[in-house]
């Protein structure tokens, strides 16, 4: 079973950025879909961005107000998540998830139940 490790999160202040790194510990199908999804303190676990290693294509929350960018390494089993104007709405646990099988199509990539393989997940606290 692939194991996934997130790194990167941290205590910043409003305004500041973070950069999430995401990284597998085995080779995934060229295209499978990666995502990104966030459970902040009493809210329901949300998808923030998706993509496929090796891809191009881009999928984001429509929360994110273009602060957010997800990028890829398929070389290095690896995505990333830029994070720019933090907000303290942001806080959250990051998790990373990855669908092994399929790309994101579909409307697929925000649904949690398509993702076989999940991060432990990275705190990220964002403090006004």
């Amino acid at each position: 079973q692939v194991q996934l490790v997130e790194s990167g999160g941290g205590s910043v202040q409003a305004g500041g950025s973070l950069r999430l790194s995401c990284v597998a510990s085995e080779y995934l199908r060229g295209f499978n879909c990666m995502a990104w999804f966030r459970q902040g303190p009493g809210k329901e676990r949300e998808g923030v961005a998706g993509m496929e290693l090796g891809g191009t294509s881009r999928f984001y929350s429509d929360s994110l107000e273009g602060r957010f960018t997800i990028s890829q390494d398929w070389r290095k089993n690896t995505v990333y998540l830029e994070m720019n104007s933090l907000k303290p709405e942001d806080t959250a646990i990051y998790y990373c998830a990855a669908d092994p099988k399929n790309e994101c199509s579909g409307g697929r990539w925000d649904k949690h139940w398509n993702y076989p393989a999940w991060g432990r997940g990275t705190q990220v606290t964002v403090s006004a």
